[in-house]
């Protein structure tokens, strides 16, 4: 069967309600099938002492999507060349799933700089883009404001940032609101960003 695909990139470091209410609104409030949570993986010639390793925050997104049907954890990119570009991982995934259609999840604050990406016009040609609303400087290009393949959905805007989520883990703060439980209680068990 011929199924929607939507991707969600992100380092989840840690993945939090924002990324839930996004990709879950995705999926029931737009024509995909399902959501794929991709966990970028550290680039191993940049020096993050903040990102956790790849199965650490991998495992966090597969405590996220457990109860909902429709989102997937995904560590597609584990296994790709370093530094990895999306319209790479885009025809790594077409190739291993043909019958997929695959869709690029975005922020607004992305779609700003799209232009800037690797072979944006690939991507363009080849997928759809959804769109939801962020909070950011700046303005779409006129080349992608009625683009038949950018598609933008009324989702709510989320301004809640893992940044801000690890600062406050480390200055001691509750953050339980902020987070799934079963997430919560993983970086709790492993002492994660103290």
């Amino acid at each position: 069967m011929n199924r929607k695909v939507g991707l969600f990139f992100g380092s989840f470091n840690p993945i939090h309600i924002g990324h839930l209410i996004i990709a879950n609104h995705m999926v029931e409030h737009s024509d995909l099938d399902e959501v794929w949570l991709v966990v970028t993986p550290h680039n191993p010639h940049k020096k993050k002492s903040s990102l956790l390793d790849n199965h650490h925050r991998l495992e966090m997104v597969y405590r996220a999507c457990e109860h909902f049907e429709n989102l997937k954890p995904s560590n597609i990119e584990f296994g790709l060349e370093q530094p990895n570009y999306t319209v790479n991982t885009l025809a790594h995934l077409q190739e291993k799933f043909p019958t997929n259609e695959f869709c690029l999840i975005m922020g607004e604050d992305n779609l700003k700089s799209l232009h800037r990406w690797k072979n944006y016009e690939v991507i363009l040609e080849n997928h759809q883009l959804y769109v939801y609303p962020r909070i950011a400087e700046g303005m779409v290009v006129e080349r992608f404001r009625n683009h038949s393949k950018i598609t933008r959905v009324e989702a709510p805007i989320i301004e809640i940032s893992a940044t801000f989520i690890r600062k406050s883990i480390s200055e001691g703060k509750n953050v339980t609101p902020l987070l799934p439980d079963d997430v919560w209680k993983y970086i709790d068990e492993m002492n994660f960003y103290k």
